[in-house]
């Protein structure tokens, strides 16, 4: 396709991606008092708190006039690009797809199909990690000193990892992908593995919002178990596909 033809499908990717946000965060904003409460629970039990009309709720507080309704807008937002990661991502993806042949885009539609429970498992493990490293972080408070937290801050660092460790968790379909469609091989995954490693680690300590060596590494070592096992599916598709090639 000429360039404007590209620069228009662009727009059209980009604009159903935000529309398919948009709905997300319409969802975020419905069901915004379940979220926050499941959310604050490795820090207080806010479902208890409203219960019983309590003033505070261990040592999470809300500062400004408009400090509410940020956090809304800001929890429904990241809500809507959690729930419908899959869907914007494939957007991303099919992108790329006009320039592929026949037999590349089927190969395509597996990317939406394994994507969905990549990007789900990646956010589970980051909603799981969240009490342990929550509880670590508290640890270093010096003693006899309180810690107070603004409530946005703590959301938007917690949904901030829940979206890391599910963007993460798409590395494999990335790279199988990309082999599938013939534009990298197997062995060009798989043979600056130590630059991979060592770009895996620099992502997870660069992105990762805790920082601390825990969190990174429950992060980092799934992400070389999956860069390893992309690298060998793809090496099993090329020698499948030099056969074909063989017997042709």
């Amino acid at each position: 396709m000429p360039l404007l033809e590209h620069l228009r499908e662009l727009r059209r990717r980009v604009v159903r991606s935000a529309i398919v946000i948009l709905i997300g965060s319409g969802i975020g904003w419905y069901l915004y008092n379940p979220i926050i409460t499941s959310l604050a629970r490795p820090v207080c039990d806010l479902a208890k708190a409203q219960a019983t009309n309590a003033t505070h709720c261990g040592s999470l507080y809300i500062n400004g006039v408009l400090g509410p309704l940020n956090l809304q807008i800001k929890v429904a937002i990241l809500t809507g690009l959690i729930i419908t990661g899959p869907l914007w991502l494939y957007q991303l993806w099919a992108f790329i797809a006009p320039g592929l042949h026949r037999k590349e885009k089927r190969n395509s539609v597996l990317f939406l199909v394994a994507a969905t429970p990549f990007f789900a498992a990646g956010a589970m493990m980051g909603y799981l990690i969240l009490p342990l490293a929550i509880k670590v972080l508290f640890g270093f408070t010096p003693h006899s000193l309180a810690n107070l937290v603004k409530f946005d801050d703590y959301l938007d660092f917690v949904m901030r990892i829940i979206l890391l460790f599910g963007l993460a968790f798409e590395l494999p379909i990335f790279l199988v992908g990309l082999n599938l469609i013939g534009l990298l091989s197997g062995k060009a995954i798989l043979r600056p593995w130590r630059l991979w490693v060592f770009g895996i680690t620099v992502f997870v300590a660069g992105f990762t919002p805790t920082g601390d060596p825990l969190t990174m590494t429950l992060l980092a070592l799934p992400l070389c178990i999956f860069y390893f096992a992309a690298g060998g599916i793809s090496v099993l598709v090329d020698r499948r596909r030099a056969k074909r090639a063989e017997v042709f």
